[in-house]
């Protein structure tokens, strides 16, 4: 009879926490796949979903199996999705509402576009190693692009992910944090070695 009730206990149990994880779901998310017009799967897609009211902007690139899922959206709507890749027509969906909790399922074929290409002129000249212009890896971030961007804990590591040469902290290019060189409107902002 003990074995019973623990069973029992044990099941009522799992059936509420298993129903407050399911009501602690606050995100959407959309999906699909990528083909040609032949169907096949296209690798490299770019997509863009961009929520009006607010403006937040989701993206995503295809896998080799062209399918593609962005997590973590915000529910409701509209969306506008753009599907774009080289040499095919963009494609733009327009009023697409996500419900909380599931995947929307948007899925598309593009089309080849078919346009004639002017000549390209590549112009290019040497530069002295030692330029002092530039001595390896450089970001400048302005102003504009630091109070456009949302930041989660308004530190400067956060305007440091910003740089493509940026590693974890403030690690650039490989090298150790301390010998980077930071500048905040021409004055020096290093922590030289303490």
């Amino acid at each position: 009879m003990k074995k019973i009730m623990q069973f029992f206990l044990a099941l009522v149990a799992f059936v509420f926490l298993s129903v407050g994880a399911h009501a602690q779901i606050t995100t959407s998310a959309l999906g699909g796949r990528i083909t040609d017009e032949a169907g096949a799967a296209t690798a490299g897609v770019t997509l863009v979903a961009t929520h009006v009211p607010s403006g937040t902007v989701y993206t995503a690139i295809t896998n080799n199996d062209g399918r593609y899922t962005i997590q973590g959206m915000r529910p409701g709507g509209p969306y506008k999705v753009e599907i774009s890749f080289i040499g095919y027509q963009t494609i733009n969906f327009t009023d697409i509402t996500l419900q909380l909790g599931d995947q929307y399922n948007l899925s598309a074929e593009l089309h080849e576009e078919a346009f004639q290409l002017d000549d390209i002129v590549i112009v290019a000249s040497a530069s002295s190693a030692f330029a002092g212009e530039k001595f390896g890896s450089s970001t400048n971030i302005s102003n504009r692009n630091i109070e456009s961007l949302p930041s989660i804990y308004r530190t400067i590591t956060d305007v440091a992910k910003l740089s493509p040469y940026g590693g974890n902290g403030m690690s650039f290019s490989g090298g150790d944090g301390r010998s980077s060189n930071f500048t905040v409107d021409g004055a020096n902002f290093n922590n030289n070695f303490g």
